[in-house]
């Protein structure tokens, strides 16, 4: 009796623990496309979903989550914004922290080079479709000129008024520094200027979200072939944000444009028969302060996606190490840490929200800022 007990007790092993080995196992999924709808309010999307308004991110996140992502370290501003979502880094170590204050992302840092090195500059694709013509995809280098020069250029400037997108702000000052007597104006570059470099191709300053996702759905005809990342940057939530205010209907329009164009993407991956294979994850830089034209304070925004892992809330700093620990990288192998966790395991730093008032989000060496408008969803 006790030999039949012993012998159903291995047979029910070698049935069982492949089983559970399977059931517990994380599919590593072949590609990733980031959709960035740029200045998405929190609130402003669950009410488009309320409404029916946003199909393809319902969809989404009926199969995997719609999870909320608080700002809390660095400005509720493109630059900063999207510096932090690419790296995992808060701004002490990108030195990117806000749209003013800011410098190229050191070598090696963004998730386009870490895949890129993982699997071989030949064997995978990295590719950025990007709206925006400043603040974010623009790769302008470090630059120095001699102060003297700059003083003789101010007065022509003056007078003139340059055209720029909405929300842009001022340009950046540079920093003075001395060489053998000479005084410089010395600018930092964008900071995308380095992370540019390791990606197939880098589109930027399409500003329509049509030219953006077109854009996308060509790229995914061309390397279909081959695994790859795609980061598609939508702008135009954004720029209606600041010439409409935040509860116009202009502003609702391009949420809804940004969703279409996202359900076109998805729609693409189907007919290439790379959905299954595919993750898909659309979030924001920053949201938009209630009824407002600007984001001073706006560190509410969220993350949809079909990745049936993703399981907690979490912080901006999160999408990066998100996306590599899905890709398999080991995170622990890492240099300098990350300062974001992967939403797909529980965290082991404290998960923090943005407060309701207090100013912006936490940026070293600057004062308070304005306060929020709108609670958390």
């Amino acid at each position: 009796m006790r030999g039949v007990w012993r012998w159903r007790m291995v047979v029910a092993l070698v049935v069982l623990v492949p089983l559970a080995a399977r059931g517990g196992a994380v599919e590593k999924p072949r590609n990733i496309i980031l959709i960035g709808w740029d200045g998405a309010q929190r609130n402003h999307v669950h009410e488009c979903l309320d409404r029916g308004e946003l199909p393809a991110l319902k969809l989404l996140s009926e199969e995997g989550a719609l999870v909320d992502i608080d700002v809390i370290t660095g400005a509720t501003d493109t630059k900063a914004g999207w510096s932090q979502i690419l790296t995992g880094y808060h701004p002490q170590v990108t030195g990117v922290y806000s749209n003013g204050r800011y410098h190229d992302v050191a070598e090696g840092y963004s998730v386009f080079e870490r895949l890129k090195k993982q699997f071989g500059p030949d064997q995978f694709v990295c590719a950025a479709v990007i709206g925006k013509s400043g603040h974010c995809g623009e790769i302008k280098p470090p630059f120095r000129k001699p102060l003297a020069d700059a003083e003789k250029e101010e007065p022509a400037a003056k007078g003139k008024k340059a055209a720029r997108q909405p929300g842009a702000g001022k340009r950046k000052v540079g920093k003075v520094e001395e060489e053998n007597g000479v005084k410089f104006l010395v600018f930092g570059g964008s900071p995308y200027y380095t992370m540019h470099k390791s990606c197939d191709v880098w589109d930027y300053g399409l500003v329509l979200n049509e030219k953006v996702g077109s854009r996308a759905i060509q790229l995914l005809d061309q390397y279909k072939d081959k695994p790859f990342f795609f980061f598609v940057h939508f702008a135009e939530v954004d720029h209606s944000g600041h010439k409409h205010g935040e509860n116009s209907k202009e502003y609702n329009d391009a949420l809804i444009s940004s969703d279409a164009w996202t359900g076109k993407i998805v729609a693409k991956l189907k007919e290439l028969g790379l959905y299954d294979k595919t993750l898909v994850y659309v979030t924001a830089d920053h949201g938009f302060n209630e009824g407002q034209t600007n984001h001073r304070y706006a560190p509410y925004v969220f993350l949809g996606t079909n990745d049936p892992e993703v399981r907690r809330a979490g912080m901006r700093q999160d999408i990066t190490p998100t996306i590599l620990a899905r890709f398999g990288l080991d995170l622990a192998g890492i240099q300098p840490p990350l300062d974001g966790e992967p939403l797909i395991q529980p965290a082991t730093k404290p998960v923090q929200k943005a407060p309701e008032k207090g100013g912006r989000a936490k940026e070293p060496g600057k004062g308070k800022g304005g306060r929020a408008k709108k609670k958390a969803a």
